[in-house]
């Protein structure tokens, strides 16, 4: 409510329980059930600007156009402040945003689309798709020009389904699509250049080759030079305050066994609770 009051602006918390080991990780992704956790944190919202702190590992980016659409119909303005980091699909949401505020602490990361795919051994094995595009391209390379080599990519087509290869390249143009029309569309849009500083910003941070990892951190200097929209959370120092005291305050709420958390400043919540663990039955030892 302090934040609120201070920034003139409704306040959504939006944070998962990611950055700390948990069997049940996969409850912190951005899922469908999230538009309905953001219904929940809109209601009685009275302005038409918000303020979406953000914590979150990304999920599905259907989901998140989802979200997106959502939250433009109902506010005019929104500011995306990421208090430690908000990655993949998050980035996403937080690139549909007018403005982003991060910390020196905080981070962004690649767009660029995972695939899970079951390798020879039978366990699941998450691959850019752009690793799986290249791996086909050269293959196919090969089968032209080095026929007697095709044999080293057998065990690696063999993964592919038929499709699957389309369906990369439809993968990696929805996140770019996206983006792109987003950035257009809110951060730049008084800006006369703003089609291509949007697809160009798009295509960097979905391009594989630059990042080598889904998993890297795009710091607020970083994403300064990538031609985002940024504001230093250190500019306003009673904001960053305020900020990190709502953040603390959901990490302790979310190490007690939440997953997830939706909250706004008037405490209207939408929370994600990991199910209980089971508990081996006693076993009765013989006298």
């Amino acid at each position: 409510m302090d934040m609120h009051r201070y920034a003139d602006r409704d306040i959504i918390m939006y944070a998962s329980n990611w950055t700390h080991p948990n069997p049940f990780f996969g409850l912190s992704y951005i899922t469908e059930e999230d538009v309905q956790g953001l219904m929940v944190a809109v209601q009685g919202l009275k302005s038409d600007k918000l303020d979406l702190i953000l914590h979150s590992p990304g999920g599905q980016p259907e989901v998140t156009e989802s979200m997106v659409s959502y939250l433009r119909k109902k506010f005019s303005h929104i500011r995306v402040i990421v208090p430690q980091a908000a990655m993949s699909a998050a980035t996403m949401l937080a690139c549909a945003a007018d403005e982003i505020i991060m910390g020196k602490h905080s981070s962004l990361g690649p767009i660029d689309p995972q695939l899970v795919l079951t390798n020879i051994n039978g366990d699941p094995q998450v691959l850019p798709v752009q690793s799986v595009i290249d791996n086909f391209e050269t293959a196919k390379k090969t089968s032209v020009n080095s026929p007697r080599q095709m044999g080293a990519f057998l065990p690696i087509l063999e993964q592919y389904t038929p499709g699957l290869i389309e369906q990369c390249y439809e993968a990696q143009k929805l996140a770019t699509e996206l983006v792109s029309k987003w950035l257009k569309q809110y951060m730049f849009k008084d800006d006369q250049g703003a089609t291509k500083k949007a697809r160009r910003i798009a295509d960097r941070l979905a391009d594989h080759s630059i990042f080598k990892s889904h998993a890297r951190h795009i710091d607020v200097d970083d994403a300064i030079k990538l031609g985002l929209n940024v504001t230093p959370l250190e500019n306003d120092h009673k904001l960053q305050d305020l900020v990190l005291s709502v953040f603390h305050a959901t990490t302790i709420v979310l190490q007690t066994g939440a997953m997830k958390i939706i909250e706004n400043h008037n405490g209207k919540a939408f929370i994600k609770t990991q199910p209980p663990i089971p508990t081996p039955p006693e076993v009765n030892q013989p006298q």
